[in-house]
């Protein structure tokens, strides 16, 4: 069984730039098992996951989103979408916790990923369930450009001690 390690941690690095080898099948199952080991509010999973491998499907996304040109080149990306009637209040959250895990996995998989938000921003979320065919009801979260990268970036922390606080502010 894989192992993380807190190296694998600061080795997650927002990669924009893909080479034009594909993501097997078998690495995106592997993906998507990472998103739902996340931790959800009552065991609720309220996450749904569009797969887009397509190349047309990935340059309308592209399209749909100020921040994720990279879906131009990218051969994958997952859309983690949230069903609010499933958790009301925790939807959010539970969508978050399963997005990091995709981008970890990423990184355990020797794959660059990076997250573009969509949710809370009405046009963008709106923009996405046009191109995907997402019904009413579900929320499209983030999509998040995955594949080999072609660029290079130093694992990294960004603590910040003064940004800790003991036993209370």
């Amino acid at each position: 069984m894989e192992r993380l390690t807190v190296s694998d941690l600061f080795a997650r690095r927002s990669i924009r730039q893909y080479t034009n080898e594909p993501v097997t099948e078998e690495q995106i199952e592997r993906l998507l098992q990472a998103a739902m080991a996340a931790p959800s509010a009552n065991n609720r999973r309220p996450w749904h996951f569009v797969v887009a491998t397509e190349r047309e499907t990935l340059d309308a996304l592209a399209e749909t989103h100020p921040y994720a040109r990279m879906l131009t080149q990218a051969p994958l990306c997952i859309v983690p979408c949230g069903d609010p009637a499933a958790s009301e209040h925790y939807w959010v959250q539970d969508l978050a916790a399963a997005t990091e895990n995709i981008l970890l996995a990423a990184v355990g998989l020797g794959l660059g990923a990076v997250w573009c938000g969509v949710e809370p921003r009405a046009e963008r979320i709106e923009a996405a369930r046009g191109v995907l065919g997402i019904p009413p009801g579900i929320v499209p979260f983030c999509y998040i450009a995955i594949g080999h990268p072609a660029e290079e970036k130093e694992p990294r922390t960004q603590y910040d001690a003064a940004r800790v606080h003991r036993e209370g502010w």
